[in-house]
């Protein structure tokens, strides 16, 4: 089915086109929760309340061209995990000190980094604190701007931009360590 007459039946209340749209979106919008979450149970719980507000809000949306069904459902499933992750206050943003910076650690070369297995990343990102980790995939995921995500998020930029060098730093640890043994 086509994605403009997917959302047009879906604006209607059909079965067969929510069923379809379940279907076709699902992984995608797992893998989007489970970033956000870090646990597949939550991130189970939060794709299901995406497609709740997904199947609710259909009269606001507007199909701008192919993709635009996808981007829309995607921010949708963004918002829930980031609503989700401000209810329970697991957010914990704090500027970066500058007298306690964080050792410089070097990115990893690019090459290394497509070796390793797209789940074992995840995974590497999945560990990561919840602030970093929201910050991360904020950025470097979703391709929102430090300006964008402080307004997300209610931080000021700095906390923005420190959380990612916090997460990027981090990151680069386990990988170099996972390069070490592999």
């Amino acid at each position: 089915m086509e994605e403009q007459i997917l959302a047009e039946g879906c604006r209607e209340g059909e079965d067969t086109a929510r069923r379809e749209l379940y279907d076709r979106y699902a992984a995608r919008l797992l893998a989007v929760c489970l970033r956000y979450s870090g646990d597949r149970a939550t991130a189970e719980d939060l794709m299901h309340d995406a497609f709740l507000k997904i199947y609710g809000a259909f009269d606001r949306f507007s199909y701008r061209g192919p993709g635009s069904l996808r981007a829309w459902i995607e921010r949708i499933a963004v918002n829930v995990a980031l609503e989700w992750l401000r209810n329970r206050n697991k957010l914990n943003f704090r500027t970066l000190d500058e007298g306690r910076a964080l050792p410089d650690v070097p990115e990893p070369d690019p090459s290394e980094v497509a070796r390793i297995p797209r789940d074992v990343l995840m995974e590497f990102v999945g560990e990561l604190p919840d602030g970093y980790r929201t910050v991360f995939n904020l950025y470097c995921i979703e391709g929102y701007s430090h300006r964008d995500i402080a307004q997300m998020l209610g931080i000021n930029e700095k906390s923005s931009s420190s959380q990612l060098f916090r997460a990027r730093t981090l990151l680069a640890r386990r990988i170099a360590a996972y390069m070490e043994t592999h």
